[in-house]
């Protein structure tokens, strides 16, 4: 099993939640998230006059999927969040252990769907 953990802009959260439903993810968990990579932040102007932000809003994404299951949804993932612009985002994934559902006690592949 892999955590996917995607780092994208706020405003592709929709798009990216309905094509990892599409892609038959079953669950995940968003997180506000703020932060600065290649575009090192941004400025914006208040009552005429120019601040830097130094960090930029995003949106933090992660599931747990089957290693089956990784590749497709990697594919949602980008083909929802890709915008072409700098800023659209990482992903990156982790090994998992084990995973438990606390209702029912199942355990690994069951406790996902």
């Amino acid at each position: 099993m892999k955590e996917v953990t995607a780092i994208i802009q706020p405003v592709r959260l929709g798009p990216v939640r309905d094509a990892l439903s599409a892609a038959g993810v079953t669950g995940m968990t968003v997180s506000d998230a703020r932060g600065f990579g290649s575009q090192g932040g941004s400025t914006d102007t208040y009552r005429g006059v120019e601040y830097a932000v130094p960090y930029v809003p995003k949106i933090r994404i992660d599931t747990v999927v089957s290693d089956s299951f990784l590749d497709v949804t990697i594919e949602a993932i980008c083909g929802a969040a890709q915008t072409g612009n700098v800023g659209d985002g990482k992903i990156w994934v982790k090994d998992v252990g084990a995973v438990y559902r606390i209702r029912t006690g199942e355990r690994d592949e069951v406790a996902l769907n």
